[in-house]
C-alpha cells in the first residue's frame, strides 16, 4: 500500500508539471502570434500619400494663430472681434482627414465667414508676375492693400497644407501641385479668397501688371484673368487703375497699347467698368529705383505715360 501511494503521487506530480509546462508553451506562443499580428496590421496600415509639392508648413497651428493675433491684434486692432481659435478651426477642418484632391468651395466657407472683413474703397491692389513689387509697394504705402494684405492671405502667405485619408489626417511630407489635381487644398483656398477679395473692392482698384514678361502682360489664365476681374462689381467699382510695371533694365515686352492690355481694355469695357493705363507708374517705379540708383532708368524717371 505505501508504495501503490508514493506511486499515485508521483504521477499526479508529473501530470501537474506536465499540464503547467503546456499552459507555459500555450501562452509564450500566444505573446508571439500577437506580435506577429501587431507587426503585420503596422505593415499593412494605410501610407501617406505622396505628391509632387512640399508638404504641410510644421506647426501649422503656431503659424496661423500666431499670425492671426499679430493681424488682429497689432496691424489692425479694430478687428479685435476676430476669433482666432475659431478661424483655426474652421481651417484645419477644411482639409484634415481629407483626400488633398477632392477639397470643395464648401469646406472652406466657414472660413471665409469668419475671417473676412471690409475692404476701404480705392485701396485694392490686384496684381499679376509682380508679386514682390507689389508687396514692396504696400509694405511703403499703407494706403493701399492687396490679397496677401488682408487677414486671410495674411495668415495663408507661403504657407503650404493638405490632409490625408489615414492618421494623423495632415500630410506634412508632401501636398499636390495644381498640375496634380486642381481641387487641392491651396488652388481651392486662393480661388475663394480671391474672388472674395474682388466682390469687397470699390471704388479705384489698382493692377500692377508686369510690362517685361514676353507672352503678355495680361494673362486669361491667371487668378486676376480668371477669378479677381469677373468678380469686381460694376456697381460699386469706379474705374480700375493699370499699373504696367517694366524691370529697371529690363525688356519693355508691352506697353499700354500692347496687344494683351488691349483684351484687358475689352473685358473691362464689356464689363462697364472705366479703365485707365500708366506706363511705369512713378511712385512704384521710384521704389523700384531704391535698388538701382544708378541706371539710366532712374537717373531719367521721364517713361511715364498715361493713356485712357
Amino acid at each position: 500500500m505505501p508504495f501503490q501511494q508514493g506511486s499515485a503521487r508521483t504521477r499526479q506530480r508529473t501530470v501537474l508539471l506536465v499540464g503547467m509546462v503546456v499552459l507555459l508553451a500555450a501562452l509564450v506562443l500566444a505573446v508571439v502570434l500577437a506580435s506577429v499580428l501587431t507587426h503585420g496590421k503596422q505593415e499593412v496600415r494605410p501610407r501617406m500619400m505622396k505628391w509632387k509639392d512640399r508638404g504641410t508648413t510644421k506647426n501649422l497651428q503656431e503659424v496661423i494663430l500666431g499670425r492671426c493675433y499679430s493681424y488682429v491684434m497689432a496691424r489692425y486692432p479694430e478687428l479685435g472681434d476676430k476669433d482666432c481659435l475659431k478661424i483655426w478651426e474652421s481651417l484645419k477642418h477644411a482639409f484634415i482627414y481629407k483626400n488633398p484632391c477632392n477639397i470643395t468651395s464648401e469646406d472652406y466657407q466657414p472660413l471665409m465667414e469668419l475671417a473676412s472683413h471690409p475692404i476701404p474703397c480705392n485701396k485694392s491692389l490686384f496684381w499679376s508676375k509682380t508679386n514682390d513689387l507689389a508687396h514692396r509697394y504696400t509694405k511703403s504705402n499703407q494706403n493701399f492693400l492687396t490679397l496677401e494684405d488682408t487677414l486671410l492671405g495674411y495668415m495663408a502667405d507661403r504657407v503650404s497644407w493638405c490632409g490625408d485619408p489615414s492618421a494623423p489626417g495632415i500630410n506634412y511630407e508632401s501636398c499636390p501641385k495644381r498640375t496634380e489635381c486642381e481641387s487641392n487644398p491651396s488652388s481651392v483656398f486662393w480661388k475663394m479668397a480671391s474672388k472674395m477679395f474682388a466682390e469687397a473692392a470699390c471704388g479705384v482698384v489698382q493692377v500692377m501688371l508686369n510690362g517685361s514678361v514676353e507672352a503678355g502682360a495680361f494673362r486669361s489664365s491667371s487668378i486676376f484673368g480668371s477669378i479677381e476681374i469677373f468678380n469686381l462689381n460694376p456697381d460699386k467699382v469706379s474705374a480700375v487703375h493699370i499699373w504696367l510695371m517694366h524691370d529697371i533694365g529690363g525688356p519693355q515686352s508691352e506697353s499700354c497699347s500692347g496687344h494683351s492690355i488691349k483684351r484687358l481694355k475689352s473685358i473691362l469695357e464689356d464689363r462697364n467698368l472705366k479703365i485707365i493705363c500708366e506706363d511705369n507708374y512713378r511712385p512704384v517705379q521710384l521704389l523700384q529705383c531704391v535698388h538701382n540708383p544708378d541706371h539710366t532708368d532712374c537717373r531719367l524717371c521721364t517713361n511715364t505715360t498715361a493713356t485712357p
